[in-house]
């Protein structure tokens, strides 16, 4: 039996293992929980969510929903998952994140072919075919491994954690419940906010004290899970026109549209916790707790997790992976995952995925696959090995870096959807014809 390493059981090292073990290899997985756990992992199973529990849009017209619908059709295990333990979120999937990490972790150690072994990986064996998942929270040991390695220096930004409150302790009088423009079946808690208890808000927070990270002030702030703090330092309308935009909803008991709201989505199916939706922040739990209460349906508030702000750490891959994630001075390596160069949950899935599949093809002496950038994870791919190495940031999906179709359509939606199901129909066929082999 071909044995194959897999380092780290996150989102990506968690699908590598499944489209690696139900084709036959023997793999081995390393993963440091639940012995060593890092700054910003608390749950001892594999694929924890540390931030949002939304992995993005389920909408076909749009960038995450089309990257869906291409791992649906490569039966990706961790969107199987998500979808068995999704909670209502609108448009978005969202998932039970303590359930959807338990399913994914007793299916993978349901495997007789996957080996765990529960230990931290401070340097690679590159003589045996890895693919190296350790996510943007890799270990030091290992980073400074990699730095050796490689002979670049690892690239990082920071970002942050929203915080976690429960439904029962929050003021029913002072909010409601409502979608966006109506899209969803009432699946957010809107607290709403009037002129004057928004600009004491807005004061408070821009004020308030947040914690001394080491590097921050000289580093990057990933602007997808920017702190809600430092967004508000931009000017007093930035979170009017941000996370807290009351665009799309109408307060029912005014029949009006509030000055801000400040919205939360569902944590988990029992219906008892909700997360800040945008409120990733740096500020000290103390801080979260008083100015966050200011929010009046937040006056007393209980805080199941505080939010968090880690560095997330990843490789200019440009200059050293090629369009298969495969390291190129050392085929047997693959990387897979944020470490990689692509950004988000979704596209994490996709590269663990399709780093499975390659290294299958490698390992056998078979073609490469080579997905094409008409379809998302295909166009993922290829822009981290191809994007300029000077000015390389990490990349999500989005409609942007997919190849346009020939024919001009004026309309967004319907432009956006035959780009979604011309990547669908393409991921099918490849898939079909991997089969015959």
């Amino acid at each position: 039996m071909i044995r194959v390493n897999v380092i780290g059981a996150g989102l990506a090292g968690s699908e590598a293992c499944y489209q690696l073990a139900k084709r036959g290899l023997e793999v081995h997985l390393y993963e440091m929980k639940p012995k060593q756990f890092s700054p910003a992992h608390k749950n001892p199973n594999f694929a924890e969510l540390v931030c949002s529990n939304s992995l993005k849009s389920d909408l076909l017209a749009s960038a995450g929903g089309m990257l869906k619908g291409e791992l649906r059709a490569m039966d990706s295990l961790v969107i199987k998952i998500a979808d068995e333990v999704k909670v209502p979120a609108g448009s978005a999937l969202a998932v039970d994140r303590e359930l959807f990490s338990q399913k994914i972790t007793d299916t993978i150690k349901s495997f007789s072919n996957i080996i765990i072994h529960e230990e931290e990986i401070k340097n690679v064996d590159t003589s045996i075919p890895t693919i190296l998942a350790t996510g943007p929270l890799t270990s030091d040991d290992l980073s400074h491994w990699l730095q050796q390695f490689l002979g670049q220096e690892q690239f990082y930004f920071f970002d942050a954690i929203a915080p976690i409150v429960s439904k029962e302790s929050l003021d029913p009088d002072k909010y409601y419940i409502a979608d966006r423009y109506g899209e969803g079946s009432g699946d957010y808690i809107n607290c709403p906010m009037n002129e004057a208890e928004y600009d004491l808000f807005y004061q408070e927070l821009i004020h308030a004290e947040i914690v001394q990270l080491k590097d921050f002030e000289n580093s990057k702030v990933f602007e997808g899970c920017m702190p809600v703090e430092v967004l508000a330092k931009r000017g007093r309308e930035s979170l009017l026109f941000g996370p807290l935009k009351p665009v799309g909803l109408i307060n029912p008991r005014t029949g009006k549209k509030d000055f801000a709201v400040v919205q939360l989505r569902k944590e988990t199916k029992k219906d008892d916790l909700y997360n800040l939706v945008g409120f990733q922040t740096n500020l000290t739990y103390k801080e979260q707790k008083r100015v966050f209460s200011l929010i009046p349906a937040l006056k007393n508030a209980e805080f199941y997790r505080y939010g968090v702000m880690h560095k997330n750490s990843y490789l200019n891959a440009p200059s050293v992976l090629n369009c298969y994630s495969q390291v190129k001075k050392c085929p047997n390596v693959f990387v897979a995952g944020q470490l990689s160069g692509v950004e988000g949950y979704i596209e994490s899935i996709a590269s663990g995925l399709l780093c499975a599949l390659n290294m299958i093809q490698y390992v056998k002496g078979l073609p490469m696959i080579e997905f094409p950038d008409t379809t998302m994870c295909g166009a993922l791919l290829h822009y981290i090995a191809e994007a300029d190495p000077k000015h390389f940031q990490p990349m999500s999906s989005n409609m942007g870096i997919v190849a346009p179709i020939e024919k001009r359509i004026k309309d967004k939606k319907e432009r956006y959807t035959l780009y979604a199901n011309r990547g669908i129909t393409t991921v099918c066929q490849i898939m079909k014809s991997l089969e015959r082999e």
